[in-house]
This record gives C-alpha cells, structure tokens and sequence, in this order.
C-alpha cells in the first residue's frame, strides 16, 4: 500500500497541524474544509509555522518551500476523495459528524483509500461500520500542537488489516512521528489516562486544596510533566474535555464522571485559550503565557 497523497478533512487546530505534518513528510497534501475562511486562516497559520520553523532552525527554508507547494485546498468533501491515497478527518469529537464523513468517504475515495479519523477517544469501529471496507479504517490519534508533539497513537478497529497499519506506520514516520499503536477501546492510551489527571485537578481545585497555578506547577517540577493538566485543558479546549469524560464516564463507569466545576467552566463559556479564557484568562496574556 503506497501512500503519496492525502487529504486532511477539517482546517481547525488539528487538521491544519495535521496537513503542516503531511506536506513536510513529502506527501501531495489536499486540504479541505466547507468555510473559506477557514481555509485561509488555516494556510496562514500553516505558513506562519513554517516560517516560525526555519527561523528557530528546526526546518530548513527549501524544505518549508517545497513543502507549502505541496498543499492544495478545496471546499468539498468530494473534492478532496478523488486522488488522495489517505483521508485523515480532523472535525469536532462528535460521533454523527464522523459518521456522516465515513459515509462519504467510502462512497468518493478511491478503492483502496485509507479511511483514518483523529478522534481522541470515539469508536473506529463504528465509523468503519459505515463503510465496505472495514480493513481500511483507523485511528489516527495526532496531538496538539501536530507540528511540535511527537507521538502518534494508532488505533486498531475491529477489522484494521495489517497492511493499513503498516502503512499509517510509515506514514507517521515520515511525518516524523514515533507511533503506538492500540486496540480500540474507550479512550485508547493516552485519553484514557490524561482524562482521570485533569478531572482529579479540577476536583483538587473545587475543594480548594491549591491555586490552579500550584496544581500546574506541582505536576511540571514534581512528576516531569511538560504542561499542568489546567493548562493543557485550557489548550486543547474545556470542552473538548468535558466530551472526551462524558464518553468514558458512559463506557467505562464512576471513576470518569466529569467534575462539577468543570461542567460550569464549560456553561459559562470559558473553554480555555480559543475563548480567551479558561482555566486561566488569556484576554491580555502574551502568547505562551496567562494571567492566572
């Protein structure tokens, strides 16, 4: 199975970081989304990142070049099916939405298109259902920033033959990735694990045992974590969060139910740095930082 191009569905956070990876891996690189403005607000970050890149001397200014001459956009799903060897869908963790998407996938791509979904915790299983290719369907768990974070979680759905995994494999390494890949159940690895962390933060919070900034500071000087749980949440989205327990809490049992003061955060509108405030408010923070 030969991959030489694929299409990215999806130019929010995570599939413009995830077609950033594609063109810089040296694959044809079709870029989709239904909003033209995100589209264009999507290319424009994807520039910014590479030029970001050659300035701190991670990516040399040929390669960002050559890369950005590989990524085409278009407005269609159907668009996007027609050449791509690989599909990845980046849309919002919203189980109807995915279904929909393999839906027209299987009946646009090509034969033996790769159908891959970045969900961080839903059943391929059920997105390969939708197809007549279940063999083909995966997981492809990137995470966020796509162009900074290394891992790569494979997931396996029931019927993910070997030759597809092999081929996201190699697809993740030329991404320059390092790849994990797990059986499909609720969560996969990191999920799973990360979801329990940041809801036991905010329950530490709600009873007042520490600052948010304290909890953040423990786990970075204490167990080595790269990020506090409060700010990675406010990073990849409150929401985004709560959706993610909600699923576990409803497949894997009590331990996963969300926390009330996470639930409000979420009510209120404060979802973290997309919405300029979260956890911590970042309405006048400079990038990189907040102002507790």
């Amino acid at each position: 199975m030969d991959v030489k191009s694929i299409a990215v569905i999806g130019a929010g956070t995570m599939g413009r970081g995830i077609a950033y990876a594609a063109a810089l891996g040296g694959y044809r690189t079709i870029l989709e989304d239904m909003m033209p403005e995100s589209l264009e607000q999507g290319m424009a970050w994807i520039r910014k990142a590479f030029d970001e890149g050659v300035a701190r001397g991670k990516v040399e200014a040929g390669a960002r070049d050559a890369a950005l001459k590989r990524i085409e956009t278009v407005r269609s799903v159907e668009d996007a099916c027609r050449e791509a060897d690989m599909l990845i869908e980046a849309v919002p963790e919203e189980m109807e939405l995915k279904l929909e998407l393999f839906t027209l996938f299987d009946k646009f791509a090509k034969p033996r298109a790769v159908l891959a979904s970045n969900t961080s915790g839903l059943s391929i299983t059920e997105m390969a259902a939708m197809t007549f290719r279940p063999e083909l369907c995966v997981g492809m768990h990137f995470f966020n920033p796509v162009p900074k974070m290394k891992l790569l979680e494979l997931v396996r759905a029931l019927e993910t033959s070997e030759e597809t995994i092999a081929a996201c494999r190699e697809v993740g390494r030329r991404m320059g990735k390092e790849v994990v890949v797990v059986r499909e159940s609720p969560g996969f690895i990191t999920s799973r694990v990360n979801a329990l962390i940041g809801n036991e933060a905010f329950a530490m919070l709600e009873a007042g045992i520490a600052s948010a900034e304290d909890i953040d500071k423990a786990l970075k000087l204490g167990l080595n974590h790269p990020m506090g749980p409060f700010e990675l949440g406010d990073l990849v989205g409150l929401d985004v969060r709560l959706g993610v327990l909600e699923n576990l809490h409803k497949t894997l049992g009590e331990k996963y139910r969300p926390n009330p003061l996470l639930r409000q955060y979420v009510s209120a509108g404060r979802l973290g740095r997309k919405a300029g405030r979260g956890v911590f408010d970042y309405s006048e923070a400079k990038p990189g930082e907040n102002k507790g």
